[in-house]
């Protein structure tokens, strides 16, 4: 991949560590940060090597969502015809395709979150699996108060993280959820007192989660997600055929021989992954 600019990233110890990093621009997202999320979480789901990612950010705030300025200038959405209205579809599909990927992707995604989590920043960590954040965290559904509607997952996975009526408060409102309020509520699982000590948490799960067999992680991510979004009786379903398909003997072994050996298990990497149209 070639060298990122509103991005870096590291990995160590079978996991990776993705920074956003313009602070000098509140981590806005413009089409180059598109880009180059979408790039290198495509390439870090295809590779396999990482077993759990997580996401931070660099200076005052977490991400103030979308660059206005773009819409200004780049991107200019036509209202003044049917025509140029249904391109709209294409232009948001497109984007909440990256997003999406924070839900897809073969790996745990933790978010790492401090200062303001704002707009389109709110978008992006509702995808990811686990949230943690510092004590002067908020989070602010902003398209409300900039005469918009939240497009890019929002809308779509906070109700499925919040209480209904906190949701439809933050919607219309537009006003600032604290990291109190989001704890409480379960947004987020544990606030952190500095950013460091915020890092540093995230880093420890994402090791948890590393030490385990990486296609059983896969599978346990695929049932939740799954189950989420179905009947129980379909999830069990789902849970039979995916139980039968990833089913280890030596897995297991493996897991109770560490324990009972105190150290680190040893467990296969995920197969990396080649389009189609990669072959030949």
């Amino acid at each position: 991949m070639d060298k990122l600019s509103c991005f870096s990233l590291t990995t160590e110890g079978h996991i990776a560590h993705l920074v956003m990093n313009r602070p000098e621009a509140m981590n806005t997202m413009h089409p180059t940060f598109w880009r180059e999320l979408h790039e290198v979480l495509t390439d870090i789901h295809k590779a396999g090597t990482a077993r759990a990612l997580v996401i931070s950010s660099t200076g005052k705030h977490f991400s103030a969502g979308m660059d206005l300025q773009t819409f200004g200038s780049a991107i200019q959405m036509d209202d003044t015809s049917a025509e140029g209205r249904s391109a709209v579809y294409d232009l948001l599909t497109d984007m909440q395709s990256t997003f999406t990927l924070l839900e897809t992707m073969r790996i745990p995604v933790i978010a790492a979150i401090h200062g303001g989590c704002i707009g389109g920043a709110v978008d992006m960590v509702t995808a990811c699996c686990i949230r943690y954040a510092t004590a002067d965290v908020f989070f602010c559904v902003q398209e409300i108060n900039i005469g918009m509607v939240a497009d890019v997952g929002t809308l779509q996975r906070l109700p499925k993280l919040l209480p209904m009526s906190l949701v439809k408060e933050l919607a219309y409102t537009g006003r600032r959820l604290s990291a109190a309020k989001a704890l409480a509520h379960g947004l987020v699982t544990e606030v952190f007192d500095t950013h460091e000590a915020l890092v540093a948490g995230a880093l420890k799960a994402a090791q948890e989660i590393a030490s385990k067999p990486p296609v059983a992680i896969w599978g346990t991510k695929q049932a939740i997600n799954y189950a989420r979004d179905h009947s129980t009786e379909d999830s069990l379903r789902q849970m039979g055929w995916l139980q039968g398909a990833i089913w280890s003997n030596p897995h297991v072994h493996e897991a109770i021989q560490a324990m009972k050996e105190k150290r680190q298990p040893n467990f296969p990497a995920l197969t990396p992954l080649k389009g189609f149209k990669e072959f030949g």
